[in-house]
């Protein structure tokens, strides 16, 4: 985390804040005036006067992360009426005055205020003190589960129940059908209480407490009637687009195109990754807006590149035009790293789509 105020009211806090900023060159520094030392200006270092409360709201407005140097019982005090949400409040994390124990405060999951607290701790050879209970147990943490590797929740209304369950050592089930497969990140073993799937059917068999499910597929009525109330979903990157377009070809008719095909083979558009094409179009200005819309990938490969995947429908006329066989389905099958589509070519309008899933 880069976006990161520390912050200072004593003497020996504002050493310590003085001296982390070696370690965090890109967080800004803010204590009181009286202790300012004649450098403020140079290192862009911003001084206060009156009671550091009054600074907090602009303070959680602008930062990602919040490091205090005052006592924790008065930081829980200062804050609490300026809490809004755990998806949306910043990291706080509190150091003692003589930087012995760095303490994560508020949003240590999603916002990042455990992982702060460990390389503060590093930085300062202090003592990380988190009570996370799945840091704690080294198990799965539920509201932010593979978001490392790209992974987005659907929904995050059982998120604190699904969580319980697993510090809990309930059974659940963790139902996975794409998406990368090197989420576990201990050396100890998964634990007894877990038990993977590679499919949802399968894992509906079985009785369960909770599940995790990671799927770029669009539930069913049945489905999400089976698993409410006791499930989060996960949307992983792995479908990967492999299109072609006649030049100029709006942003409006790919987008639609991408939609209907995706609403039709029951996928959610969460779990896109990119699209992928030849080299040739890394310029079309209608696929370069959709991808900017939906922050997704944009691949593009040579002509041989392309040529070198075998595919089932090679064309004549695309050759002549592009010099590959196949645009939209080597380039997806490329870009997912896979020799299979779960669409071959479909033509539609000025659109040729075709897609693939990564594997995991």
């Amino acid at each position: 985390m880069e976006n990161v105020a520390l912050v200072a009211i004593t003497k020996h806090g504002v050493e310590l804040i003085r001296n982390l900023q070696q370690d965090m060159p890109k967080a800004s520094l803010h204590y009181m005036s009286k202790f300012e030392v004649g450098d403020e200006a140079d290192r862009n270092i911003q001084t206060f006067e009156g009671s550091v409360r009054l600074l907090l709201p602009e303070l959680f407005q602008q930062y990602d992360g919040i490091v205090m140097v005052i006592s924790l019982g008065a930081v829980v005090r200062m804050i609490a009426p300026i809490l809004k949400d755990k998806k949306t409040d910043p990291a706080v994390v509190v150091i003692d005055d003589k930087g012995q124990f760095v303490i994560s405060v508020l949003s240590g999951h999603i916002g990042g205020a455990n992982e702060l607290t460990k390389q503060l701790a590093f930085y300062l050879d202090a003592i990380p003190v988190i009570t996370t209970a799945s840091d704690v147990q080294k198990t799965i943490p539920v509201d932010i589960f593979g978001r490392e590797l790209g992974w987005t929740v659907e929904d995050y209304t059982y998120v604190t129940p699904v969580s319980a369950a697993v510090v809990n050592e309930e059974p659940v089930a963790i139902i996975q059908e794409s998406g990368e497969s090197n989420w576990w990140k201990h050396k100890k073993p998964l634990p007894r209480h877990m038990n993977v799937f590679s499919s949802l059917q399968e894992g509906l068999q079985e009785p369960f407490s909770a599940a995790l499910v990671i799927t770029h597929r669009d539930l069913s009525v049945d489905e999400k009637k089976q698993l409410e109330g006791k499930a989060v979903l996960y949307r992983p990157k792995s479908i990967m687009i492999g299109m072609g377009c006649n030049r100029g070809t709006s942003a409006e008719e790919i987008e639609e195109v991408i939609t209907s095909t995706l609403q039709e083979l029951q996928f959610s558009i969460s779990s896109v990754s990119g699209i992928a094409t030849i080299d040739l179009k890394k310029d079309e200005s209608g696929l370069l807006e959709v991808v900017n819309k939906y922050n997704w990938e944009f691949i593009c490969y040579s002509a041989d590149e392309l040529n070198h995947v075998p595919i089932k429908n090679p064309s004549n006329t695309v050759f002549k035009y592009t010099g590959a066989y196949g645009v939209s389905e080597p380039a997806a099958m490329l870009a997912a790293g896979t020799d299979t589509l779960v669409l071959e070519k479909r033509k539609s309008g000025n659109v040729t789509i075709s897609i693939a899933i990564k594997k995991g």
